[in-house]
C-alpha cells in the first residue's frame, strides 16, 4: 500500500522532532519562548566609616644586630666629614653581638597613613653613648639616605634612659629631617627621592609624607641605624625593616 506524499513528509518531520533534545524542541516550536534570564539582587553597599582611618593599618618590624651594619668602623672613607666620625674607641661587630648589643622595633602605621608609631627596645648599649638614632632608606648592605632623623623628634637619650623608645610620626618630622640637611652633605644624606616623576617640580622630589613612608617599607627599602660615639659612620646596629610577622 502506497503512503500518500503529504503524510510521508508529516511522518518524517515528526519522527525528526521526537529525535530532538527537549530543548532543541522548544526552539524548534513554533511560537516557544525562552525562559526570562535572572537578574542578581542589587550589591549591598559596605559599611562605610572614615573614622576607622586612626585605627592601626600596616605594621613593620625590624630585628637590629651589628652584623647588618655594611662594614667595621676602621673602614670609614677617609674623606668623612668629622660630624660623621667616631670620637671614642669602635669595637668589631662581633665584639658588639658578644656584648649583647640587640633591638627590636615596630613601626605602626595609621590607615590613612597620618601617623607612624615607632617602638624600640635596645638592649647592650649605654644610652650616654648614643649620638644619632635614625630610620634610613636603603637595600640590606648599602648606606642609604635619613628618612627620619629622631633627633627631629625627640631627646634621643632621654627617651632612651630605660631602654625603650617610642615616638610619633607625622609629615612634618620627616619634612624637617629634609630641611635640617644643608649643602652637599645635606643633599645626600637627608631625605629619600621618590623614583616617581613629579608634575611639580623639574628637580628629583623627596619623600615628605608618612604615605611615603609606607610605601618605602612595602618596598623593603627601610632600616633603622643607631649610632654611639664609637660606631658612627656605620652604626652600632642596623635592623632592616620588614612586615611584622613576615607576612
Amino acid at each position: 500500500m502506497s503512503i500518500p506524499r503529504p503524510a510521508l513528509l508529516a511522518l518524517v518531520l515528526a519522527s525528526a522532532l521526537l529525535a530532538l533534545p527537549a530543548a532543541a524542541q522548544s526552539r524548534a516550536s513554533p511560537g516557544a519562548t525562552s525562559a526570562p534570564a535572572t537578574t542578581s539582587a542589587p550589591q549591598q553597599v559596605p559599611a562605610l566609616d572614615p573614622a576607622r582611618g586612626q585605627e592601626i593599618g600596616l605594621v613593620f618590624e625590624a630585628f637590629l644586630s651589628p652584623h647588618q651594619e655594611p662594614d667595621e668602623e676602621e673602614a670609614t672613607p677617609p674623606t668623612t666629614p668629622k660630624v660623621f666620625r667616631s670620637t671614642t674607641p669602635s669595637v668589631s661587630r662581633a665584639q658588639r653581638e658578644e656584648a649583647g648589643h640587640r633591638a627590636h622595633g615596630q613601626i605602626r602605621f595609621t590607615r590613612d597613613l597620618s601617623r607612624a608609631y615607632v617602638d624600640v627596645k635596645i638592649e647592650g648599649v649605654d644610652p650616654k653613648t648614643i649620638n644619632m638614632f635614625h630610620i634610613h632608606c636603603g637595600s640590606p648592605g648599602i648606606l642609604g639616605p635619613i628618612l627620619v632623623d629622631f633627633s627631629q623628634v625627640t631627646d634621643i637619650q632621654q627617651n632612651l634612659a630605660d631602654g625603650m623608645f617610642s615616638v610619633e610620626i607625622k609629615n612634618e618630622h620627616i619634612v624637617k629631617t629634609l630641611q635640617h640637611g644643608h649643602g652637599v652633605v645635606g643633599a645626600f644624606t637627608a631625605g629619600c627621592v621618590i623614583p616617581s616623576l613629579s608634575l611639580g617640580s623639574k628637580q628629583p622630589v623627596k619623600v615628605s609624607t608618612v604615605a611615603g613612608m609606607a610605601q618605602i617599607a612595602l618596598q623593603g627599602e627601610l632600616y633603622f641605624n643607631l649610632h654611639t660615639t664609637g660606631q658612627t659612620y656605620f652604626g652600632d646596629m642596623r635592623g632592616q625593616v620588614q612586615r611584622a610577622g613576615g607576612k
